[in-house]
């Protein structure tokens, strides 16, 4: 037998209107991935260096961000904008995240493909098995860099998949860092550098946290974001957009005027209404959620539990649903947990004498 018990979170309704000058727009939240605002998202374009932060949360999760690199030949087919390292020279991997987030170096993305994998070929296709594990369905990786034309094959994704993509970078602590930094000095065996981060919007609006530009003839300007107030964090993808670091920055004073993100389950105990089946037992869920929400939501949280008369401690007795209106936004396992029993003094020493 099952029970159902609710809980409904009704909202107001409020109206706001977005728009950019982008042939494909997606404006997401981190918590969720929820899609506040897009506009041919699904519409798949090379998406040029943007492309770079693939390559660079690979590079982060390789675990040898560390380790030394020596520069060897590779470096000879890099063109378009790089940091100019030489054959030869001497930096750690992570040097080499640097200059490919903060400068967006061609040299930087083949010498990363060379040292996390054996070849280029080999990285590219670990590009493409992390975009398929992160659900990205319109998306293929050719290259490390983005670059694309009659000397290389480009990148080809959505602004949709993109979006999806740096929601993921930017739950890692390391990728955070890095995309934020303003600049960067470095010193090697063979130069010195000075590098000043490409993404402006940094600098002008004080909001944002991290984000990379990107440019080639064929998929014309494209930029990726990410913005944070309070506990609400976004991400903008702009693909084809002459007017891209003004337009990400309206789109997140929009947003943020709009939308808040609260915690709707919190990890561990949880109270269930009216529940009176179990006796002398608490219940408790593994993972936590976190929602970004406007004024025209109706959230409603739903408590399934089987009715179950033989359970043991840690089993599994229900499910935690969460709907936006009809949608079902999140769902978790329900465990339980057996109260230990008071033991009363008197009676436990009168059971001693016994």
């Amino acid at each position: 037998m099952k029970k159902i018990l609710l809980i409904i979170l009704l909202c107001p309704i409020m109206v706001n209107a977005y728009s950019t000058s982008a042939t494909s727009t997606t404006l997401i939240d981190t918590a969720s991935n929820r899609t506040i605002y897009a506009n041919n998202e699904n519409e798949i374009r090379s998406v040029a260096s943007i492309s770079k932060i693939m390559t660079a949360i690979l590079a982060i999760e390789s675990n040898k961000l560390n380790d030394d690199v020596i520069i060897k030949d590779y470096v000879s087919k890099a063109y378009g904008s790089g940091i100019y390292i030489k054959i030869g020279e001497k930096l750690k991997l992570i040097d080499l995240v640097y200059g490919l987030l903060l400068r967006s170096g061609n040299d930087a993305a083949l010498a990363i493909a060379n040292t996390v994998s054996d070849s280029e070929e080999e990285f590219v296709n670990l590009m493409n098995k992390k975009a398929k594990e992160l659900n990205m369905k319109d998306t293929t990786f050719n290259n490390p860099s983005g670059l694309d034309g009659k000397v290389m094959k480009g990148n080809f994704s959505t602004s949709h998949d993109m979006a999806i993509l740096m929601s993921y970078c930017m739950k890692n602590k390391t990728f955070r860092k890095i995309t934020k930094t303003s600049s960067y000095k470095l010193n090697t065996n063979m130069n010195n550098y000075y590098w000043v981060n490409k993404n402006k919007l940094l600098r002008n609006y004080k909001y944002a946290n991290g984000g990379k530009t990107g440019f080639t003839e064929i998929a014309k300007r494209t930029l990726i974001t990410s913005a944070k107030k309070g506990n609400t964090e976004l991400v903008v993808v702009t693909l084809n957009d002459g007017n891209d670091f003004s337009d990400h920055k309206r789109l997140y004073e929009e947003a943020f005027k709009e939308y808040k993100t609260i915690k709707i389950i919190k990890k561990g105990y949880i109270q269930i209404p009216d529940e009176k089946f179990y006796k002398n037992v608490k219940f408790y869920v593994k993972e936590k959620f976190n929602y970004t929400i406007n004024d025209r939501d109706d959230i409603l949280i739903k408590y399934i539990l089987d009715e179950k008369f033989k359970y043991k401690n840690n089993d599994v007795v229900g499910k935690l649903e969460v709907y936006n209106k009809k949608n079902k936004i999140f769902d978790t396992d329900i465990y339980i947990k057996i109260k230990k029993k008071k033991i009363d003094v008197i009676e436990y020493m009168l059971g001693l004498f016994k």
